[in-house]
């Protein structure tokens, strides 16, 4: 994202349904890679104390089976990954960065007393619009790609774009003698993508299964169990069973959980016992440096001593 992107070296790189809107948009693309590697961090601290650890979003643009054929996982990636370039888009419009768009438009409802609209609020209107253009590009992508995968990709791209359109909230800052606040100025900004992720993660754990089957004149998304609720604008969808990621099977995208870290004490996901699939860890000791004894010292520092520790680790067998 620090190098200008150039039309003939960086977009030809791009899937066909993105090329065209690269060549268009080339000031959007730093934009657009930063919410790519923002995607990768966020998954990857999102699932770190599941059997998936998503640690196979690194390998991008290649991924494996378990982000390609429809799984719960590939919902959550695909829902994020939207959610992460409308939000970069929308911040870089306010800040400055791209040419053709600017500050959000001013909100409709008149402000809370005490208060004015004013300031700088994020463009979500324009990064939702570009945003969609390339991520459903993406979703459209793929000769091996069936239509019930493309339709559930799409669909989940805009799970990410509703649940990130629904946490714009108003944001302010005081004005007044002495910190009074006699006066705010407000505007709509957007939360930490941290927190959409959180969302998203939630929903991850209720994604309903679903088929691509024809409804009245054209096929939908419906909930493959018969007496499972409807499937509504947020919620995530998924076409076929994950694995349970135990042990690596390379056709179904299951790196294993072999030499993984877990939690001895914990009764959630990280535990010994889930992580490591019912096979036993192993317990060594390390030994670890750190600091102990810290003074303040007048004036102006921090003074401490460095301590060894022994620390046990427990890992997967």
């Amino acid at each position: 994202s620090g190098v200008a992107w150039n039309e003939s070296q960086h977009c030809r790189l791009l899937v066909p349904e993105q090329l065209q809107l690269c060549r268009r948009h080339l000031e959007v693309m730093p934009s657009i890679v930063r919410a790519a590697r923002r995607t990768q961090e966020l998954c990857q601290q999102s699932f770190a104390d599941m059997r998936w650890n998503c640690s196979s979003i690194q390998r991008a643009p290649s991924f494996g089976p378990d982000l390609l054929t429809g799984t719960r996982e590939a919902a959550f990636v695909h829902a994020l990954a939207a959610a992460a370039v409308a939000q970069g888009i929308a911040r870089s419009c306010a800040s400055g960065e791209l040419p053709l768009c600017s500050c959000g438009p001013g909100p409709s409802e008149p402000p809370a007393p005490g208060s004015r609209w004013g300031g700088c609020g994020d463009n979500l209107s324009h990064g939702l619009q570009l945003g969609a253009a390339f991520t459903d590009g993406s979703a459209r992508a793929g000769t091996g790609a069936t239509p019930g995968l493309r339709a559930v990709n799409r669909h989940n791209g805009a799970v990410g774009r509703a649940v990130l359109s629904d946490s714009l909230d108003t944001r302010c800052k005081c004005h007044g003698v002495s910190g009074s606040c006699s006066v705010k100025t407000c505007w709509k900004g957007l939360p930490d993508l941290g927190e959409i992720a959180s969302d998203l993660k939630s929903r991850y754990l209720a994604a309903l299964k679903v088929a691509h089957r024809l409804v009245g004149p054209r096929k939908q998304l419906i909930p493959k169990e018969g007496d499972a609720r409807p499937v509504t604008e947020v919620d995530l969808v998924y076409l076929i069973n994950s694995p349970d990621y135990c042990t690596p099977n390379p056709q179904l995208g299951s790196l294993g959980t072999q030499d993984r870290p877990c939690n001895r004490s914990s009764v959630g996901s990280d535990s010994c016992d889930l992580l490591c699939c019912g096979r036993g860890y192993n317990t060594y000791m390390e030994e670890v440096q750190e600091r102990c004894h810290c003074r303040y010292r007048w004036c102006c520092s921090v003074v401490c001593r460095r301590c060894w520790r022994s620390l046990e680790r427990h890992v997967c067998k």
